[in-house]
Parts: C-alpha cells; sequence; structure tokens
C-alpha cells in the first residue's frame, strides 16, 4: 500500500512538473510583439525581423493590412486573407494598443496577441492549446 502511494505521488509530481515547463507565457508573447512595434515605428522594417519567424516556441508574423505575410515560418509572400480567410479576419482586428483573438488554424486552437503599427503593419504571436 505505501508503494502504491509513493509511486502514485511520484507520477502526480512529475505531471505536475511537466505541465509547468510548458506553461504559456503571455507576457512574454505580449513583450516580444510590443517590441517589435516599437521598433518598427521607430524606423526599422518588417524584414529586420524575419528572423522572429523561427523563435520558439513563440514565433512571430508581421503582415500588412490586406493579408499578405512579410514574415512568418512558412507564409512569406502569401495571403492569409485567401489561404485562410477567418484566421486573416481575426488578426485584422489588430488595434494600436494590441488586443488577444482565437481562431482554429490545421484544427488547433490559437490564441494569437497582434498589434497594429502606426504604418498599418499587424504584428503577432500565440500559443496553440
Amino acid at each position: 500500500m505505501k508503494r502504491v502511494a509513493i509511486i502514485c505521488l511520484t507520477l502526480i509530481f512529475s505531471l505536475c512538473l511537466a505541465t509547468g515547463a510548458f506553461a504559456v507565457d503571455k507576457d512574454a508573447i505580449k513583450k516580444q510583439v510590443d517590441d517589435i512595434v516599437v521598433a518598427i515605428d521607430g524606423g526599422k522594417t518588417a524584414a529586420d525581423f524575419a528572423s522572429t519567424a523561427q523563435n520558439k516556441p513563440y514565433y512571430v508574423f508581421i503582415m500588412e493590412e490586406g493579408g499578405n505575410l512579410l514574415v512568418h515560418p512558412s507564409l512569406v509572400g502569401q495571403s492569409l486573407k485567401e489561404k485562410a480567410e477567418p484566421v486573416y479576419n481575426e488578426c485584422a482586428k489588430a488595434t494600436a494598443d494590441g488586443v488577444w483573438v482565437g481562431y482554429v488554424w490545421k484544427e488547433k486552437q490559437k490564441h494569437t496577441y497582434v498589434r497594429k503599427t502606426t504604418g498599418g503593419l499587424i504584428v503577432g504571436s500565440g500559443y496553440s492549446e
């Protein structure tokens, strides 16, 4: 009986550690997007942030208001509006102050923080459930 209790406690402890390791850091996502928006508003270009499309676990995308993706891990040069209009419609809700939006992408629920630059670019990053 004591052995079973120890095994159960070990499993519960391991599960707690595992889920904590993969906890979503919404503040880090927001800061990443906010920093990029400030930099672009200060004179940087979307191209200056091409490498952020490879950031793990929270990659960044940058698109024009019409949907053309300037920075993305795999869709650069494509129109999000044409490829996935419901996703585009959510991301297009971006404001100068930033807003969290939700949508389904490749059968996964996504939560994305999007913010608009003064020049109208939409910068976003998020996580999947």
